[in-house]
């Protein structure tokens, strides 16, 4: 079989706040666009939620020159916490804004006691997991911007078969786009499915 070169036409977007699919999280997205414009009266903002519920994804579409970002704020070493804990009193003083994401909510993260109460200071928002219905949407928007046809039965073969977290789905939609393409071949649940019987072989 001939097979052709998938050349990166296509890279992944930047993360925005646009691109970001909201889910039940339409409250969260607001405030953060108000932090955007310099419009939100708080010295913390603090996002917590499981990994691939987009926490990365919503803290590099907010930042901007000035603001303080961290996250996986349950990493931090000592140096680190004490560097926040200022960073959070310096923004309460001059009224910015610091914001970071973690694991879980301020009060469940291993942090000194006095850095998680500064977390819990102001906005705590969990980001919720996109439903399954609101995944099969979010596949469906990126494979039409890639200039991928992909049918309601691969989708949902996806969201039964895959892990499904959005990052790990769209890495999957990527790998499946470039096969598609070097191999000249629809996106089938023929090719889907081998396409991760090899995937399998080589985790194996």
């Amino acid at each position: 079989m001939t097979r052709q070169l998938a050349l990166p036409i296509s890279p992944p977007p930047e993360p925005t706040l646009e691109n970001f699919v909201p889910g039940s999280n339409a409250e969260l997205l607001a405030r953060l666009r108000e932090l955007a414009a310099g419009e939100l009266p708080e010295a913390v903002l603090y996002l917590w939620g499981e990994p691939g519920c987009g926490r990365s994804h919503l803290l590099a579409a907010a930042a901007r020159p000035g603001l303080v970002v961290v996250d996986d704020v349950e990493q931090l070493d000592d140096a680190a916490q004490v560097a926040l804990f200022n960073a959070i009193n310096a923004a309460r003083e001059s009224g910015g804004t610091v914001l970071a994401a973690g694991s879980a909510p301020p009060a469940q993260l291993p942090l000194r006691e006095d850095l998680k109460s500064r977390l819990a200071w102001g906005l705590v928002y969990q980001v919720k997991p996109l439903s399954d219905a609101e995944k099969a949407l979010s596949l469906h928007a990126e494979a039409q911007r890639r200039g991928l046809k992909l049918s309601d039965e691969v989708v949902w073969y996806l969201l039964t078969h895959v892990r499904r977290d959005m990052r790990s789905l769209v890495a999957l939609l990527e790998h499946i786009d470039r096969a598609s393409l070097e191999q000249r071949r629809a996106v089938t649940l023929p090719l889907v499915r081998e396409l991760l019987r090899q995937l399998e072989d080589a985790q194996a």
